[in-house]
């Protein structure tokens, strides 16, 4: 998997009626086939009486493991469409379960098709996507003097505060991108002329909101 990758921001559930049907698209993260397979499990327990479980997930550092299921629709019209609506929104770590209740009114399989990956997309949307951007913590140790230009700078530069402690003197946390941590640390330094220090703390993933426009799959 890259440095940085996307993912769904969080479980989320939404739903679409097309044609008297009600698809219901749940989204989550996953980084196990296990947890895939709970996820799954706990869907089909929420709707016992839904026609249709459709399903696709992406894992592995570079989607090493793709599955999907059409759960009892015809070959290719629900899975392969949840799963290619993924792909092309770039999603890692994600699985999808689109739950139908079948309203009587047959949609055929490019009817299908479009359903299951509108119902995903949409679902994509209102669930949201974040960013994982690997980051080094830095942590920069201030006298109460200069604390105040120290939070304008990083306010001004949008750079995440994971943490401040206030005691003798002021030590702030920041979140840098792994490729700006020395220009960060050598600015930072140059504001304050030297009168701080600093330390790099642990490199951890941290989560950007993005803005979703989803693509969706259409035949």
């Amino acid at each position: 998997m890259e440095t940085d990758y996307l993912t769904i921001r969080t479980t989320g559930t939404h739903e679409l009626e097309i044609k008297k049907s009600r698809f219901i698209a749940d989204l989550g993260r996953i980084s196990t086939e296990e947890e895939a397979k709970v996820f799954i499990a706990q869907i089909i327990a929420r709707e016992p009486k839904a026609t249709h479980h459709c399903w696709a997930y992406l894992l592995g550092d570079h989607d090493d493991v793709q599955r999907e299921s059409d759960n009892g629709e015809p070959s290719g019209t629900a899975g392969v469409p949840i799963l290619t609506v993924l792909q092309r929104n770039h999603l890692h770590n994600t699985i999808a379960v689109v739950t139908r209740y079948f309203g009587g009114i047959k949609l055929g399989a490019g009817g299908l098709i479009r359903a299951y990956s509108n119902a995903t997309s949409t679902g994509i949307e209102a669930t949201g996507v974040v960013k994982r951007v690997q980051q080094q913590a830095l942590i920069l140790t201030v006298d109460y003097a200069n604390y105040d230009r120290l939070s304008h700078y990083l306010t001004e530069q949008n750079i995440t505060v994971l943490g401040t402690d206030y005691a003798t003197a002021v030590t702030v946390t920041i979140a840098v991108d792994l490729a700006a941590v020395n220009a960060t640390q050598g600015a930072i330094q140059n504001l304050l002329s030297d009168r701080l220090t600093t330390q790099l703390g642990d490199i951890d993933y941290h989560e950007v909101p993005v803005e979703v426009n989803a693509s969706r799959y259409v035949d």
